[in-house]
């Protein structure tokens, strides 16, 4: 069958949406994924105004305290966001959720352009951000199997991360010419213009309801309060052969390597008298060659495999961190950068691909809450770990201790006899 057929299927908002198209090709793809880059954008804008806001209003200590604000409401409420994802669908959650981060963050600039910063302002924007973050990231997780067949979703995955890429590019050069042109008020008012167009976008978006199975059903059944839900979510993952192996092998990976990259490399450029060019370059390096294995997983037509291609991304990756914190010259470390960066969103995407085909349509929104929790509320709080690590021992031996870690995610996979064997749709 051609690749470009097109059979419409009925969907949420009243439209249809295509099936059977090349995700870089769907307009209706194109029109979420410009959507996701808009509000990354945002994002990454948003966070340097609040940090700016913050450096105006109050004393080094305090800044600290406003920058780390936003993270608590995301971290006690991204499983609950999972949920509410599953209750009520992840577009509206996604719809509402930039809807209200639009108005807070104009209402904000306004404020500004009138009166200066004030502490309890910016920590009460913190916390609403956050807290909208912990019901968006999961339901945008949710998102990709409604709006793409099953074939498609890796390929999703490589485009989102291409996004991430970019969005981590043009972020901070906005926020700049903002600040520069209009202090922190106008930079403010750029992110909420951004959240405008990304919901304006979001709007337009078909979504297509999943087909109801078993589990659905049994998940609707217990639908009775929030906790309820929550404990069936998680025993959802405890229950299943495939999934559950996957996302508790993802969790090592990611509190051994995610730590490495947003604190280890600082680290490790200052033990090795690299300084700040040399984070620039492995950052740098790292990002290049991640950005290789989204394109890969963007264009090529289907990963055979799939788990036998993550565990050997997960194994290599592993190793890759022990061999980073180990090397004299910053050559060497810019060429394992460029490496581990490939094998590192090469198994992302394996690992999100085979997650979002395997995972029952009721439970799609917890299972990634879970995910997202990890990444952005556990993981960090490793960063003070590793650094008295380091100060205990070396860089290179936490190096170590971490690669050690992020091996016990492939002594996971190997262990299952699901991820080993596991495929992706065809």
């Amino acid at each position: 069958m051609s690749e470009s057929r097109v059979e419409p299927v009925e969907d949420e908002a009243g439209g249809s949406a295509p099936a059977g198209r090349p995700a870089y090709r769907d307009g209706n793809v194109l029109r979420w994924l410009a959507a996701y880059a808009a509000s990354l954008v945002g994002d990454s804008v948003y966070f340097l105004a609040l940090g700016w806001a913050a450096a105006q209003a109050g004393e080094p200590a305090e800044v600290g305290m406003i920058m780390a604000t936003g993270a608590i409401p995301r971290a006690v409420l991204m499983l609950g966001g999972g949920v509410i994802a599953d209750r009520f669908g992840p577009r509206r959650i996604v719809i509402g959720s930039d809807a209200v981060r639009c108005v807070v963050i104009l209402g904000i600039a306004a404020l500004l352009m009138v009166t200066g910063p004030a502490v309890w302002v910016l920590v009460a924007v913190a916390l609403v951000f956050g807290a909208v973050d912990a019901l968006f990231l999961p339901a945008v997780g949710a998102l990709p199997p409604r709006i793409a067949g099953a074939d498609q979703l890796v390929r999703i995955q490589g485009m989102k991360s291409l996004t991430n890429r970019f969005g981590g590019i043009v972020g901070a050069p906005i926020a700049g010419f903002a600040m520069g042109l209009g202090d922190s008020a106008a930079a403010f008012a750029v992110a909420g213009g951004l959240f405008a167009v990304s919901l304006v976008l979001l709007v337009a978006v078909r979504v297509a309801p999943l087909p109801e199975s078993a589990d659905e059903g049994e998940a609707t059944a217990t639908k009775r309060n929030i906790w309820g839900d929550l404990t069936e979510g998680l025993g959802y993952l405890r229950r299943h052969k495939l999934v559950g192996p996957l996302v508790a092998s993802n969790i090592l990976f990611e509190l051994g390597g995610i730590p490495v990259i947003n604190v280890g490399l600082v680290l490790l450029s200052s033990y090795r008298g690299w300084n700040a060019p040399g984070i620039a370059w492995i950052l740098g390096a790292f990002s290049v060659g991640a950005a290789c294995s989204a394109l890969t997983l963007t264009l090529v037509k289907r990963v055979a495999h799939a788990g036998r291609v993550r565990l050997v991304s997960l194994t290599a990756g592993s190793v890759l961190v022990a061999v980073l914190g180990a090397v004299p010259t910053l050559t060497w470390a810019v060429a394992v950068a460029v490496v581990m960066g490939m094998t590192v969103a090469m198994s992302g995407g394996m690992t999100a691909g085979l997650v979002q085909t395997n995972t029952a349509p009721a439970y799609l929104g917890r299972v990634m809450s879970v995910l997202s929790l990890v990444a952005l509320g556990i993981a960090p709080l490793m960063y003070p770990v590793m650094g008295a690590a380091v100060a205990a021992w070396s860089v290179p031996t936490v190096f170590v201790g971490c690669a050690v870690l992020c091996g016990l995610a492939a002594v996971v996979g190997v262990s299952s006899r699901e991820i080993r064997g596991a495929e992706l749709p065809k």
